[in-house]
């Protein structure tokens, strides 16, 4: 019976909105006429499971993700789109109130999520992220174009989105959420969007539709974000990470324009514009 209940927590359907090459085949056949798909109508089409390979708090440790069975990559086949301006889906790394500092492996098959290891060791954050934090598939900052405001690359990462909703989401839960600013963070002097995004169905949703809302209606948030990414990884001895647009959180028409830049980006690096180097593509 134990047994039986690990493999049940090993592996967890959930709904979500994927685009690999058949699935947009078919979409695309089905597709109301003049449309997309809403969120509700993509995720019934497309059952994702996750796996988990490993034991947590370990090297070994991968969740993995299938779509009908097939190993697919949350990176690169779930889709960002969920057919609603504004909402986008979000793939979460690391639930709130965690400590392990999980992500998306860019340089593996299939870009499972593993714990990131640095100098040998695993990372956690020295105190737990206060928000859900995770990446928009199918996005890409780019690590050969300078920003001309910034006057910084990319990181090579998807863009980063931390989710402010009252809800502890899981680990590998894809979410469309509504895009509400974003923070332009420098570290090491790589570019690195940190998207603030509420998911859809949270309560306060329907409240929040730009940055001026949260920090109107949930004051101290934007400014806790802010300082949480300058000084989190002052225990290791680096350096304050720093901000560009003189550390304003810049409004959601600018946070709308990132993930559309980041996604032809994106676009470009699959299709082989772009030289990829080590990461991991389909």
């Amino acid at each position: 019976q134990q047994q039986q209940q690990q493999q049940q927590q090993q592996q967890r359907p959930a709904m979500y909105a994927v685009r690999s090459v058949a699935a947009r085949t078919a979409l695309r056949a089905a597709a109301p006429r003049g449309g997309l798909f809403t969120a509700r109508a993509l995720a019934a089409r497309w059952k994702v499971s996750t796996t988990i390979v490993g034991e947590p708090g370990t090297p070994t440790y991968r969740m993995k993700f299938q779509d009908d069975g097939k190993d697919i990559s949350p990176w690169h086949d779930i889709s960002l789109f969920t057919g609603e301006d504004g909402v986008y889906n979000a793939l979460i790394e690391i639930p709130k109130n965690t400590k392990p500092k999980m992500e998306v492996a860019i340089k593996e098959e299939k870009n499972p999520i593993a714990q990131d290891i640095k100098k040998g060791k695993l990372r956690d954050y020295h105190g737990p992220i206060f928000w859900n934090y995770g990446m928009f598939p199918q996005t890409w900052e780019n690590p050969h174009e300078v920003n001309a405001e910034t006057k910084c690359a990319g990181d090579n990462d998807p863009v980063d989105v931390v989710e402010i909703g009252s809800a502890a989401l899981e680990q590998g839960a894809v979410e469309p959420v509504k895009v509400l600013g974003v923070l332009a963070m420098i570290d090491d002097g790589e570019l690195d969007w940190k998207v603030i995004a509420i998911r859809k169905a949270d309560p306060l949703a329907a409240e929040l539709n730009d940055i001026a809302d949260v920090e109107k209606k949930c004051p101290g948030v934007v400014t806790g974000i802010r300082e949480w990414f300058r000084w989190y990884k002052t225990p290791d001895g680096k350096p304050l990470n720093g901000y560009g647009f003189d550390e304003e959180a810049l409004p959601k028409a600018k946070a709308v324009e990132v993930i559309g830049e980041t996604h032809e980006a994106w676009k470009k690096l699959v299709g082989g514009e772009t030289e990829k180097g080590k990461l991991w593509l389909k």
